[in-house]
């Protein structure tokens, strides 16, 4: 199955949000699927199989009456219908506590991965997140965060990137 591009979320296999494996029914299109979703779903009923298409298309999040993110806990921007893309037809990702979405030049990032302060050396954009960081939001010193911050440990890091400049952004949350 060719998963939909998601704007927001563009690799959602390789966050792990969705599972590949044997033929499931998609709870909302009743169509069978090998690949679903595994993240978080905001919704009164509990949903155990929802395909890429029926996410992509917004039918999910209408049929359910529910959210892959809730509106409450993402930055603010003007356009009301990108709040709409994100919430209703954009994969969540798994946090600690209550996943947050950050935004940058008046846009939702896209969600890149899980990471460790290790893995932002690595990548050669520990400076850029330095700069960026915003320890309001995140309610941990940077310091702390530089010391023990863990990819998969109990203070978790989550990569955002800015569609619109590039600019890397990062939220924290532990366990």
């Amino acid at each position: 199955m060719e998963i939909p591009r998601f704007k927001y979320h563009p690799d959602p296999v390789g966050t792990g949000v969705f599972i590949q494996g044997e033929e499931r029914t998609c709870e909302c299109c009743n169509k069978k699927t090998d690949i679903w979703y595994d993240g978080p779903f905001f919704s009164v009923e509990d949903v155990e199989c929802l395909c890429p298409a029926c996410i992509a298309s917004g039918e999910a999040a209408s049929k359910f009456d529910g959210e892959f993110q809730d509106a409450a806990s993402t930055d603010d921007v003007s356009n009301e219908a990108k709040l709409d893309e994100l919430i209703h037809r954009t994969p969540g990702y798994v946090g600690w506590q209550q996943e947050y979405w950050l935004a940058h030049c008046d846009d939702y990032c896209a969600f890149i991965k899980y990471v460790g302060w290790d893995d932002l050396v690595e990548m050669g954009i520990d400076g850029m997140i330095e700069q960026n960081y915003n320890e309001e939001l995140n309610g941990f010193d940077l310091e702390d965060v530089k010391e023990n911050m863990v990819n998969g440990g109990s203070m978790q890091g989550y990569l955002f990137m800015c569609l619109h400049c590039g600019e890397f952004l990062l939220y924290v949350d532990c366990d």
